[in-house]
């Protein structure tokens, strides 16, 4: 989400640096909306049995559904901070793979946070449901063997990693809508009051945007900044200038 590229072992930051809204925004291609679909059908069939596979486990009782749900959720919204983290700290939009698949829809989103409000619904969530395949691929295939408690809990986190970016995007818009509201006023979901921090400098917390629980205890206990300098420690590359996001 930054406009600035992080070191590439060296405090310079030598990779290229993209500062223009509109050339992050044109990096959107068909290739990558083809990619998009592909996420989006996976996702679908996953999902699907998945559900079909977690029904089946209902009279496993109210307060297994109801702590598989929850603890679902809170695994979705860690793993959205560690990506969105990821993604802001790490690499520019020339890493091979991820650079223009991934960084560069982070990097735009920093740099032009209500451009997502204008996306479609391909190109909002297509990433997140790629990602939500291979969390929910055991409880669609293997529920027998991994049993109730984690079929179900697979099945909502992978249910809220797929819609993540949703979240995140009716946390931007002016009016979302009433059901979204709704959730986010029962703080179910990501409300836009917890989010606004993230875009006011240094950019430095407010990670998770699925539910935005966690938000306040990793920042908290500083732990974004303890893996960066694990990171670095590790591999000797520093992080973004968060100053220039």
């Amino acid at each position: 989400m930054e406009s600035s590229a992080m070191g590439t072992g060296n405090p310079e930051g030598l990779e290229t640096q993209v500062d223009d809204a509109d050339t992050l925004e044109a990096g959107y291609t068909q290739a990558h909306r083809f990619y998009e679909w592909i996420g989006l059908a996976l996702a679908a069939s996953s999902l699907g049995l998945a559900a079909f596979q977690a029904l089946g486990y209902l009279d496993a009782g109210v307060l297994l559904w109801l702590i598989a749900a929850f603890a679902g959720a809170a695994f979705a919204d860690l793993l959205s901070g560690l990506v969105h983290w990821g993604f802001d700290t790490w690499g520019s939009v020339d890493t091979p793979n991820v650079g223009q698949l991934a960084i560069r829809t982070f990097r735009h989103h920093h740099l032009d946070p209500k451009a997502m409000v204008h996306h479609d619904f391909v190109e909002t969530n297509g990433h997140n449901a790629m990602l939500s395949v291979a969390i929910t691929a055991p409880a669609a295939l293997v529920p027998e063997t991994i049993g109730a408690g984690p079929t179900v809990f697979l099945f909502w986190a992978g249910l809220l990693v797929a819609f993540t970016s949703q979240l995140h995007k009716w946390a931007h818009m002016e009016r979302p809508p009433r059901v979204a509201r709704w959730l986010q006023r029962a703080r179910l979901i990501l409300p836009a009051d917890a989010h606004r921090g993230h875009h006011t400098a240094p950019h430095d917390g407010g990670y998770c945007v699925t539910t935005g629980w966690l938000n306040g205890l990793l920042d908290g206990v500083g732990f974004f900044r303890g893996l960066e300098r694990m990171v670095t420690a590790v591999t000797g590359v520093l992080p973004a200038e968060r100053e220039r996001r």
